[in-house]
């Protein structure tokens, strides 16, 4: 028996729809990362885009455990010097909930252009409503 690999053309990437709200952020990722690399597939291939586009509303309702919270800070830099930033969780969550999980998931992907393209696959809303229901995704829990 030969070993299947999956290519581009004939994969078929489907759409799901997740709601955040309640969830523990680190389980949330892995799930969401799996997903978008196609992990829970029996054609997974690892150089090859085999993941399915998700959907995940309702990004400023996830939840952290322990004092994560108050100790969870986001790094930015400029480039130059004394060009560091520092953003508690508190502000993202109001500012931008969106960076919260697509940050999380893009520590969880491999670090090259494929997880590149697989994070643009990754659609998230801090609020209850999305523009793609035209896709009809599946609902996740």
């Amino acid at each position: 028996m030969k070993t299947y690999l999956a290519k581009k053309e004939t994969v078929q990437p489907k759409w799901y729809l997740i709601d955040a709200e309640g969830k523990v952020l680190g389980r949330l990722a892995v799930k969401l990362a799996n997903l978008i690399r196609g992990r829970n597939k029996a054609i997974y291939t690892p150089h090859c885009d085999t993941g399915d586009y998700v959907i995940v509303i309702n990004a400023a309702k996830v939840v952290l455990t322990g004092k994560k919270e108050e100790a969870t800070e986001y790094m930015s830099f400029s480039g130059y010097v004394g060009g560091e930033k520092y953003r508690k969780l508190a502000d993202v969550r109001r500012d931008k909930p969106e960076f919260i999980i697509m940050h999380a998931v893009k520590g969880m992907l491999p670090k090259n252009r494929l997880a590149r393209t697989m994070l643009t696959k990754l659609h998230v809303f801090g609020g209850a409503t999305h523009p793609h229901a035209a896709q009809n995704p599946i609902k996740l829990k």
